[in-house]
């Protein structure tokens, strides 16, 4: 969820570049430039693109849609880019991840409004990504507590 909040808002907090090859080995990526705790960005790679968090030695994927919590073997030339997330962006992330796990099934019904009484429907418009044609999303509740760190 950390990744599609950071995409939304055109911002990963990017704090340092570091091209160069890398091998990811047992699912651990020594990392000289960052600190434990610390997110990071991996580019360039063919199995491993993503943001994740560092922890001694190994990496933690923040993903919460992959199967895999960690890395997967490989030698890559890529950027590996140290972030510094504001804790508030982490703390929303949380929150809209809740918010999308309690209501998700409305957000992706093709339905706006049902009555059984002599039944009657009325479908939705738009694509039902929250962007504003007749669905609410995410982005619609939380749209305008992220645009502080939205880049243009």
């Amino acid at each position: 969820m950390l990744q599609e909040v950071l995409e939304y808002v055109r911002n990963r907090f990017v704090r340092s570049y570091h091209e160069g090859t890398y091998t990811i080995l047992d699912g651990s990526l020594p990392l000289d430039f960052v600190k434990d705790g610390q997110r990071i960005w991996i580019t360039g790679s063919d199995l491993n693109d993503g943001i994740y968090t560092y922890h001694d030695g190994g990496l933690i994927t923040d993903d919460d849609d992959k199967e895999e919590a960690g890395l997967r073997d490989e030698t890559f030339a890529g950027c590996v880019c140290a972030l510094a997330v504001p804790p508030a962006v982490i703390a929303l992330t949380e929150e809209i991840k809740t918010w999308v796990e309690k209501n998700s099934k409305a957000v992706n019904s093709p339905f706006q409004s049902e009555s059984f009484n002599g039944y009657s429907y009325s479908l939705k418009s738009g694509s039902g990504q929250g962007d504003g044609a007749g669905q609410v999303g995410w982005q619609n509740i939380f749209g305008n507590r992220l645009n502080r760190w939205r880049k243009i």
